[in-house]
């Protein structure tokens, strides 16, 4: 277990580190895009002003069905939503194209008319946002081999977590311990504290994370039952949730009157609507599904963020009715939502927020001590594994160990600078944003070789401090907008972007001094033997 805790945990410490710390950004996804869209309060007056009078709901409802039935008179599924980002005046109609995924037009809420795709390009910049991190920590932006890959190396952190549970002979007594200035002691006793303090947690998030793929992971039983492709896939989350797909009677029926339909179904759940779904428009077999907001409340209440449902046929009768934070269908979607929900931390608000960032980090610095525990203990005294390119290889892996963490790190305060000093008209600009990311991190590795790996660890903590501390000036130069002002008019969620990088610029900085003040050699701590089981 020991053998199988080391390695096992080594060769995957690098990935499992780079999904951890952009896992931990992901959870403020919506903050991070918030800021990266700096333009946004110019947006929101400019729509403000477009607004004018309010625009009668029911009137809205209409202009989106008749767009509907002359354009996607053939789709499956229309949805519509009568409210948008900026104002109650949105109107936005969703459909599924030839290939089975999502196509959609923003409609002029008076005219019905479709509005051009650029018409606010000047509300922002083109950017993926904070949605770079959610895509990159579960798929490395590759749906297909990246979550594959990730899953695979969530499964080897579970059989890590189990190994070194059983090889750790001191769990309790090391939930109070730290030694600090002790050399290998000190690396060992943060491993510990730092995985013994987030265990329940560091195991929900492997295994909700492996579950809530369990159809791509595991297609079979899928493909057998319902085929290949997008389309196959939806037919069973539908049935999966109670909602199974229709087949279409052929007996031609108009949509009826939204309004009234919307009216009574607010009533029952007591939500606002915030989304009108018709399977099967314009036939007999027409289902009107109207879905509520969920309320800040509502996600305190409910670790399900399920919003209230409910459900009619094309005549107006009512079929079913699903409170919020309830799940249709059974134990099984109900166990599947659950699960997925407590992944993406969807409930208990702020505070649950960053109680799962403070996790994650500590996930993150498990994975990262633990290669650098690795190495700390073999500078002293390894077994020549490797034969005669033993020394190679723990060269390669104390690059490795430099550039998978300060210099991801370093990349992703980069991706935050590139957001700032990229020009807003450069074509494919989104893409820029990404490939200056990855362009930084894939420069820190070749650096991480090239120097002495501890003059590597001071070179790029320093950059990464220097990088953070200047955050909030450079985008101060680049945009005009400073933490006091977002601060006087309440933007916490741009105030809190550039608070929380320089608490990592002061972080990184005395991390970069600390090391750049001690000895270049500084003598081992032995462990005693009964504990070096721990220690690897």
């Amino acid at each position: 277990m020991a053998w199988l805790h080391t390695w096992v945990g080594l060769w995957f410490s690098w990935l499992l580190f780079a999904v951890f710390l952009t896992g931990s950004l992901a959870v403020f996804s919506e903050p991070i895009t918030h800021w990266m869209t700096p333009e946004h309060q110019a947006a929101e007056a400019s729509a403000a002003e477009r607004q004018g009078a309010p625009v009668d709901r029911a009137h809205r409802f209409g202009l989106a069905v008749d767009y509907m039935a002359r354009n996607h008179a053939g789709a499956g599924m229309w949805e519509i939503w009568p409210v948008n980002r900026h104002h109650d005046n949105g109107l936005t109609v969703y459909w599924f194209d030839k290939n089975g995924l999502y196509a959609d037009a923003e409609l002029d809420p008076v005219t019905g008319a479709e509005l051009d795709e650029h018409h606010d390009e000047a509300e922002s910049r083109a950017t993926p946002g904070g949605q770079h991190f959610v895509d990159f920590h579960y798929t490395l932006h590759d749906a297909g081999l990246g979550l594959w890959i990730v899953a695979f190396a969530t499964m080897a952190m579970l059989v890590a977590l189990i190994s070194g549970v059983v090889t750790h002979k001191r769990i309790f007594k090391d939930f109070f311990t730290f030694r600090a200035n002790k050399g290998q002691r000190s690396w060992l006793d943060a491993h510990n504290t730092s995985a013994v303090l987030t265990l329940p947690f560091l195991f929900m998030i492997a295994y909700t994370g492996v579950v809530i793929s369990g159809a791509t992971l595991m297609p079979a039983p899928v493909s057998a039952t319902y085929g290949e492709g997008p389309q196959a896939l939806r037919a069973y989350l539908a049935e999966l949730e109670g909602e199974p797909m229709l087949a279409r009677s052929g007996a031609a029926q108009a949509v009826p009157a939204l309004e009234p339909i919307v009216a009574r179904a607010e009533s029952l759940i007591g939500q606002t609507a915030r989304a009108i779904v018709i399977r099967n428009p314009e036939d007999s077999s027409m289902r009107i599904g109207v879905y509520g907001w969920n309320e800040a409340a509502d996600t305190l209440r409910n670790i399900s963020a399920t919003t209230g449902m409910a459900e009619f046929t094309g005549d107006g009768e009512l079929l079913r009715v699903r409170p919020a934070g309830e799940v249709l269908g059974g134990a099984a979607p109900r166990t599947r939502q659950v699960l997925s929900d407590l992944h993406m931390a969807r409930f208990g608000g702020v505070a649950m927020q960053w109680l799962y960032f403070i996790c994650g980090m500590a996930g993150a610095a498990l994975m990262g001590t633990g290669a650098i525990l690795f190495m700390v203990k073999r500078r002293a005294r390894h077994g020549g594994e490797f034969g005669a390119a033993t020394a190679r290889v723990y060269r390669l892996i104390e690059g490795l160990n430099v550039a998978a963490m300060a210099g991801l790190a370093i990349a992703c305060v980069g991706y935050f600078w590139a957001n700032r000093l990229l020009p807003v008209t450069l074509q494919d600009r989104a893409a820029w944003e990404l490939r200056v990311f990855f362009l930084i991190w894939a420069l820190t590795l070749p650096h991480a070789w090239l120097c002495a790996p501890r003059r590597a660890w001071i070179m790029q903590l320093g950059l990464l401090s220097a990088l953070c501390l200047l955050l909030p000036l450079m985008s101060y130069a680049a945009v005009g907008d400073h933490l006091y002002a977002q601060i006087a008019r309440g933007d916490w969620e741009s105030a809190g972007v550039e608070l929380s990088a320089l608490a990592f610029g002061v972080l990184s900085g005395w991390a970069a001094l600390r090391l750049w003040r001690r000895p270049a050699t500084a003598p081992s701590q032995r462990i005693p033997r009964a504990n070096e089981e721990a220690a690897a």
